[in-house]
């Protein structure tokens, strides 16, 4: 009798154990209003290089924060979010949305085009660019 309490609760170990080590960001939603991301995330977001708001006139005047809300907001976008959504981010005073068009392929590589709009006082600046995923899985955004 003993064996089969320990064999039925082995596997249930073994699902607990495994369920355990998963992550969730903030529910599943794309638009999540700045929620962070996954903490395994951050490799990826420094593949973005800055991403879009980096070149955007109103990602200037973003505090490091509020860079970082914006940044997410872009991997989320590109990550996860269908097409046309946007994926909006709210910082002290600034906000925006990203939106990703659908995927594309580019040989064997899966890439997006994509806009993110930066609030800043009542002034939104839009800037547009394209990102394609990487062998490793992360996103680089196109020249």
């Amino acid at each position: 009798m003993k064996t089969g309490l320990r064999g039925a609760f082995f596997p249930f170990l073994l699902a607990t154990a495994t369920v355990s080590g998963c992550t969730t960001t903030s529910g599943g939603a794309a638009g999540t209003g700045g929620k962070p991301v996954a903490a395994g995330a951050g490799v990826y977001i420094t593949a973005l290089q800055g991403g879009l708001v980096s070149r955007n006139a109103g990602g200037a005047q973003l505090s490091k924060a509020d860079m970082q809300r914006a940044l997410e907001a872009e991997y989320r976008a590109l990550e996860a979010a269908p097409g046309g959504q946007p994926v909006v981010w709210q910082g002290k005073g600034v906000g925006g949305s990203v939106v990703a068009a659908a995927p594309y392929q580019v040989g064997s590589q899966n890439c997006r085009q994509y806009s993110h709009t930066v609030t800043v006082e009542g002034r939104d600046t839009a800037t547009r660019g394209a990102a394609c995923r990487n062998a490793d899985g992360a996103w680089a955004p196109l020249s």
